[in-house]
């Protein structure tokens, strides 16, 4: 009897570690980052966070102006916050943040698609284009004031070597599209250095009046080459052999975040414009102004199962209920974007871009997300000799593996790629995936 009891013991205990084996596993797998908690504990305690990740991008180029081929692109990043109160331990500097970021894209000529497409700069197919190699992004601090006048974060004030992009347009759905166009230049990457790979000395200043409306005012430094690849984001002093065509860039933006409806959709509206001055040629300053509207159109709504499941025996729930549950992001989504810029000192005149992301559209695979999107830009008279106009069609649809890695087949069309008929057509599909830790 002993024996059997003893016997029993053993089994159980064995399967008890099964258990908390699948159970560790099951929390890894659905976690943020494949790293899980790692660098948690004593790191995040002193109010250090790190985030990696990793992404390539295939591309099949069905037809092109050089035919048929591939390319194959990738990019490794690493970011890292401190929050300056707890680790000073000085309750004082509440709300000051240190962050900096670094990168590497690989610079193999194999990486780069437009080597058949052909295609404008803007329209390259592919997000990861610039700034090869190992790149500074940023670094500085950012402090917000916390509750002032009963507003959440009143005031936001950023400094240091920063990426204007990181400051204004945020747009998070373009993220999810591989064509340079949309993805990274949002068009104004054409007409001035904004995009992935411009990073130069500047500051921010935010303020928001309530806490659905902002207006937010940056001021940099700007000078050639900024996106130069030989640089690696370290061209500290601007343009070096000439500081004279060293000069300065402003932008500004005003938004509202406002929730419609009885379901309380999100969206985000703004209106905003940049001037850059361009070598000390008061002729080759630019201007534009562009126009946002991001919006939720409709969320799925939990169902009396998801209800249900909310919590089991007053214990909250388990990763693979949490599965289960609808979540608040799941629905139809839809973001636009509209560029108007002078034609005389422009490359593009005038560019848009738009598009539709549907979260969950597949039962129990509510972190997919089935994306389309189309971008049109005309050329203005900085562009190419009788170029017109250019436009891209993606479509695509990530698959969520799980908490912390995705893939995505996606295809690409664009029409004129260098806004010229000189130049074909181009027919694109690949996959693009990633993985953070």
């Amino acid at each position: 009897m002993t024996r059997h009891l003893f016997s029993f013991a053993v089994w159980l205990a064995a399967a008890a570690q099964v258990l908390a084996e699948s159970a560790r596993f099951e929390n890894w797998w659905d976690a943020r980052k494949a790293t899980g908690d790692l660098f948690g504990g004593v790191v995040r305690d002193n109010g250090l966070s790190l985030d990696g990740r990793w992404r390539g991008i295939y591309f099949g180029i069905l037809d092109s102006a050089s035919g048929s081929g591939d390319a194959f692109a990738q990019e490794l990043s690493f970011g890292a916050k401190l929050d300056m109160a707890k680790f000073l331990r000085q309750p004082w500097l509440e709300g000051l943040t240190a962050f900096g970021e670094s990168r590497w894209r690989d610079p193999g000529s194999i990486a780069n698609p437009n080597r058949f497409v052909d295609a404008s700069p803007l329209f390259n197919p592919s997000r990861f284009a610039g700034g090869t190699g190992w790149r500074l992004l940023t670094y500085g601090l950012r402090h917000k004031s916390g509750e002032v006048f009963g507003i959440a974060d009143f005031a936001t004030i950023t400094g240091g070597w920063l990426r204007p992009k990181d400051e204004f347009l945020d747009q998070p759905l373009q993220g999810l599209f591989v064509n340079n166009a949309i993805a990274a230049a949002e068009g104004l990457g054409a007409n001035i250095p904004f995009g992935g790979s411009f990073s130069t000395w500047g500051g921010t200043l935010q303020i928001k009046a309530a806490d659905w409306q902002y207006t937010k005012a940056g001021l940099f430094m700007s000078f050639p080459k900024s996106n130069d690849s030989a640089n690696h984001g370290l061209a500290f002093q601007g343009y070096a052999p000439a500081p004279e065509q060293n000069g300065l860039f402003f932008m500004g933006e005003t938004g509202v975040k406002p929730e419609l409806g009885p379901a309380k959709l999100p969206g985000h509206y703004a209106f905003g414009g940049y001037f850059y001055e361009d070598g000390g040629n008061v002729a080759l300053n630019r201007f534009g102004l562009y126009w946002q509207l991001d919006q939720m159109l409709w969320r799925e709504s939990a169902t009396t199962e998801d209800a249900e499941n909310d919590a089991v025996d007053g214990l909250p729930l388990v990763p693979a209920m949490e599965r289960r549950r609808k979540s608040s992001s799941e629905g139809l989504r839809m973001f636009s974007l509209f560029l108007y810029a002078p034609e005389s000192n422009n490359v593009y005149s005038f560019y848009m871009h738009g598009g539709l992301v549907y979260e969950g559209l597949l039962p129990g695979r509510g972190g997919d997300q089935l994306i389309a999107g189309i971008a049109l830009g005309n050329y203005g008279e900085r562009s190419l000799p009788g170029a017109s106009s250019t436009a891209l069609v993606e479509v695509g649809y990530r698959v969520r593996v799980n908490g912390w890695a995705f893939v995505q087949p996606y295809a690409q069309y664009l029409v004129q790629p260098n806004g010229t008929a000189a130049v074909p057509n181009a027919a694109i599909l690949g996959v693009f995936t990633g993985v953070d830790f």
